[in-house]
């Protein structure tokens, strides 16, 4: 089953995130595709699939695959606000927007962790492997 064509702006996207060396489920999650479309599309374009080394990360929880992204946080935080603006709410609906609107605060920050530690440990690997590969490289050449 094919599924819808691609277009140049989703091409250009993925080709950047797979210059910035993401590994394929965060690229796909972005792009709002399945992995295994992304994949082929990878290999349509000649592009090379980064595999991510989970034995080298330190989070070893199961993160759900649908992390809300950014723009649906606002999204819901712009919502909670302006229903905040409508005049004669009961204290209840004030609690749970409020509630709503602060736990929207902190998913941004915490989701902005994330990101950023993911970014650290995949570089982290990446220094790993050239350590390995440079002590591979001068114990050949002592040898």
């Amino acid at each position: 089953m094919k599924g819808k064509p691609w277009t140049r702006e989703q091409e250009k996207k993925l080709q950047d995130l797979v210059k910035a060396k993401l590994p394929l489920e965060p690229i796909a999650r972005e792009l709002g595709m399945s992995p295994e479309g992304v994949r082929m599309k990878m290999k349509r374009l000649g592009l090379e699939v980064v595999e991510q080394d989970r034995s080298h990360c330190s989070t070893t929880i199961d993160l759900p695959k649908d992390l809300f992204t950014v723009e649906q946080i606002l999204m819901s935080l712009a919502r909670a606000t302006k229903a905040l603006e409508q005049p004669g709410l009961d204290k209840g609906e004030v609690l749970r927007l409020r509630s709503l609107v602060q736990a929207c605060r902190v998913y941004q920050d915490k989701f902005a962790e994330y990101v950023d530690y993911r970014r650290i440990e995949g570089e982290l690997v990446e220094l790993k492997r050239e350590v390995h590969g440079l002590r591979k490289s001068a114990e050949k050449n002592a040898s």
